[in-house]
């Protein structure tokens, strides 16, 4: 069952040595990541789900890198095994929280495509919260890329209110607001986080957790959510 959770987003910049010199402009994002993920070492399997071009599940290795941003850096699922099908960029993110956090569990992965139904995620969700006695989940996905004219998506005036709704339900640990995301609007607010949310939150089904809201920032325009579910 599923016994505690950490969402975060998944910019490349966390990794200061992608950011280079804007990493101090990341550096409270990061440690709100650090301290969330931190909080998974207790469980028997840590679950990774970001987004990805295709679906797919990561259960004997995966490995990711940095390499496209420049940065000679890599990472591998579990921590320290053996190479397996490369990881998703935002599951590679998610990787690295794990072994800059030092929470060294067996762990899993799985990426879901960003329009993916809502009924498939709550059922994928389910099915995850089953692997172990004690499932933690890792949940990377960005809020809306539209808060302002210099966002990636340029500015959309319902991003605000989007993100605010999103923030409110991870602060409490509300399963239900999270599974009533709208597919259509979260597309077109560019908010990819909608489909590892709504896997949160049929993982979360009569799980009873309490939520901590650690950050909630919009610095490049893309919101920045944090959260831990325990």
């Amino acid at each position: 069952m599923l016994v505690a959770a950490a969402v975060c987003p998944c910019p490349p910049l966390l990794v200061p040595e992608v950011a280079a010199g804007a990493a101090g402009e990341v550096a409270g994002l990061r440690e709100a990541c650090l301290a969330a993920v931190r909080e998974l070492a207790g469980v028997d399997l840590v679950v990774v789900v970001g987004t990805g071009e295709r679906a797919g599940v990561w259960t004997e290795g995966g490995a990711g890198s940095f390499h496209r941003y420049g940065v000679a850096k890599a990472v591998r699922l579990p921590l320290g095994g053996v190479d397996g099908p490369e990881l998703s960029p935002a599951l590679t993110v998610g990787a690295w929280l794990l072994e800059e956090a030092g929470v060294r569990v067996p762990t899993h992965a799985v990426a879901v495509r960003p329009d993916t139904a809502p009924e498939r995620l709550l059922g994928l969700g389910q099915g995850l919260a089953e692997l172990a006695d004690r499932v933690g989940l890792l949940v990377m996905g960005d809020g809306s890329a539209r808060h302002t004219v210099k966002a990636p998506g340029y500015l959309d005036g319902r991003a605000e209110d989007y993100d605010r709704e999103v923030a409110r339900a991870l602060a409490a640990a509300d399963p239900k607001a999270l599974a009533a995301l709208e597919p259509e609007l979260s597309a077109e607010l560019m908010a990819e986080g909608r489909a590892p949310w709504q896997v949160l939150a049929g993982a979360a089904e009569g799980a009873a957790l309490s939520g901590e809201l650690r950050h909630d920032d919009a610095p490049y325009g893309v919101g920045y959510l944090v959260a831990s579910w325990r």
